[in-house]
């Protein structure tokens, strides 16, 4: 039983199929009649087109997988059954839950994104940007943060489209990071402040930020107080907190390097619902590609499974070429980075995953040449 239909589930799918074949059946549980990549969302705003979206139903299909139209209620970890919202009670052999996260706004008065709905939130934004009735723009990480690539796309995006419009503008990103994208490395985190250093967008770091009010932002240490026109923040993240499996704190999923969830058989997790400091595609990839491997050594395939070894890859949309970086993961940040002008692979990806992105490869051509 997959639970969950997003990047690390049909990921885990795939890799299923390929590692364990026949020895498995696949059920998918999922109420999201459509799996949208939602890292393109972010180019919605500025009049690219949307994401791409992709039936549920048809990936199933691909997977040979039964999709249930439903969402999870409770995991019976010694019955070994799922209970659905709806549905009756199912039971597994084996279960893996790629929940993601909850996204939470943590500041009532900053336009939080939603890669849900991001067109709608900052079309506004951009149009004002364009006419120039903005022209000091705050961008805010909070401390239990998401992905905070979004943020530096957005404030490098948005300058390019000011500096298009010749329009005069102050941007300042605030985050609780040592340095800009200190998940990457500082080979990475150099370039990243160097660019943003090009476009003239200011950034305080290890910071931490308040919002009284929709003009406002209060930044300590320091006692700092910033004016701006508008407020943009990422979301903060809160996890599943599933009835009947343990919890780490904030109610993500806790696991080990193979993916099961502690002092559980049979139950795994992977992706933003697990208490893995980095929310990424590519990370929730490579957690589910290792709970499909421990899964398929469970149904009898000839896998030997390998502990989760993480390496973040990015591309970061700038306005104009796209910068690449990646990073092998130690203790939260980068080690041994890299910075490229150029793909590391053809077509580039948002979200590195070994066996969904040359999926979503094959099924694009598929729908170019019919």
């Amino acid at each position: 039983m997959i639970v969950g239909g997003g990047v690390a589930g049909i990921e885990a799918g795939l890799a299923l199929r390929d590692l364990a074949g026949d020895r498995v059946d696949l059920r998918l549980l999922s109420p999201s009649r459509e799996f949208v990549y939602r890292p393109l969302t972010v180019r919605e705003p500025f009049g690219f087109a949307r994401a791409r979206r992709y039936p549920t139903a048809a990936v199933a299909a691909d997977l040979g997988a039964e999709w249930i139209e439903d969402s999870l209620a409770a995991v019976d970890p010694v019955a070994r059954t799922v209970q659905c919202r709806t549905e009756p009670p199912i039971d597994f052999d084996a279960v893996l839950l790629v929940l993601g996260a909850q996204a939470r706004p943590r500041y009532a008065h900053a336009t939080t994104i939603d890669d849900r709905h991001l067109d709608e939130l900052l079309h506004g934004v951009i149009q004002d940007v364009e006419a120039g009735y903005v022209n000091r723009l705050g961008f805010l990480i909070p401390a239990r943060m998401a992905w905070p690539l979004p943020i530096y796309e957005l404030a490098l995006t948005i300058s390019t489209r000011a500096y298009d419009s010749n329009v005069d503008m102050a941007f300042t990103i605030v985050t609780p990071e040592d340095t800009p994208l200190a998940i990457f490395g500082m080979e990475g985190s150099r370039a990243v402040a160097e660019l943003l250093a090009e476009r003239n967008i200011e950034v305080i770091t290890s910071a931490y930020a308040e919002v009284p009010d929709s003009r406002t932002v209060e930044i300590s240490p320091g006692e700092r107080r910033l004016e701006f026109d508008r407020v943009i923040a990422l979301p903060e993240l809160e996890g599943p907190a599933v009835p009947g499996l343990p919890e780490a704190p904030d109610g993500f999923i806790p696991v080990d390097d193979h993916g099961q969830v502690r002092g559980l058989e049979r139950v795994y997790a992977a992706g933003d619902a697990t208490d893995f400091p980095v929310k990424h595609g590519g990370i929730a990839a490579q957690q589910a590609d290792t709970a499909a491997a421990a899964i398929a050594a469970l149904a009898g395939a000839p896998v030997e499974p390998q502990a989760f070894r993480p390496m973040v890859q990015g591309m970061l949309l700038t306005g104009e070429r796209p910068v690449y970086l990646s990073a092998h993961l130690e203790g939260g940040h980068g080690s041994s980075s890299e910075v490229s002008r150029e793909p590391p692979a053809q077509p580039p990806r948002k979200i590195s995953a070994k066996y969904l992105s040359p999926y979503l490869d094959e099924r694009e051509l598929g729908e170019r040449a019919s």
